[in-house]
């Protein structure tokens, strides 16, 4: 008998616990970002402009893959995509302060990145390429002909260009710019020999430029890297 009236205490002590940690989850649930996005009815994309990724068209309007696969998981998710443009050396911050919900914006999974945030699984994959200045570097064809201290490199901070051109040219002058226009242009007007970005960017340029532009590589990567969402850690969801 005895035995059978601390187990019926325990149980009732137990009580509590269990409704606290029922109302625990609620509210957990209640803060998630999806129960949020779902709540508003909006779901916040933060992006850069990257040309053909993210970019506006002739009126204004944000078009490209990245657009398009932020337009797609809204529709999924039954709400409206909201773009946030945002500088992209500062995109991390901004998601982690609240100013949007994901980042959808041809972001590479890195470790590095990982300690700040979650990613998803992979969506895509991409790779960097070398652009070089006909004029200012003739004739070259490997990465191991910029890798030298008179050569001049450009690409955008933060991105996983510049963390490339760091790792395979790390004897090369790097200099870093906000956007990969800036970048370009800085090619285009001699101050460099070649501009480190993802593919396709340097092969539409030697393109749009292909009497002053060229690709070293022939088109072809140097590195490989899967393109996830990008989502703040700690989320319930």
């Amino acid at each position: 008998m005895k035995r059978i009236v601390v187990l019926i205490t325990a149980l009732l002590m137990l009580l509590p616990l269990t409704a606290a940690g029922a109302d625990v989850r609620r509210e957990l649930s209640r803060q998630s970002t999806l129960e949020q996005v779902l709540s508003s009815g909006r779901l916040r994309v933060g992006f850069s402009t990257f040309v053909p990724w993210a970019m506006k068209d002739k009126t204004g309007q944000f078009i490209g893959f990245e657009i398009d696969v932020a337009r797609r998981l809204a529709e999924d998710i039954g709400v409206e995509a909201v773009f946030v443009p945002t500088k992209w050396s500062g995109i991390i911050p901004a998601l982690l302060t609240g100013k949007f919900d994901i980042i959808i914006g041809g972001m590479g999974i890195t470790p590095q990145r990982n300690l700040k945030v979650n990613f998803s699984r992979p969506y895509e994959y991409s790779g960097m390429s070398i652009l070089a200045n006909g004029k200012v570097a003739p004739g070259k064809s490997s990465l191991e002909d910029f890798n030298r201290p008179e050569v001049t490199v450009v690409a955008r901070i933060g991105t996983t260009a510049a963390a490339a051109a760091k790792k395979y040219l790390p004897r090369a002058s790097l200099r870093l710019f906000d956007d990969e226009g800036q970048a370009l242009q800085e090619l285009l007007n001699g101050r460099a020999a070649a501009l480190v970005a993802s593919q396709p960017f340097p092969e539409f340029q030697a393109i749009k430029y292909k009497n002053r532009l060229y690709l070293p590589l022939k088109g072809e990567t140097f590195t490989r890297e899967p393109i996830g969402f990008a989502v703040r850690k700690g989320d319930p969801d």
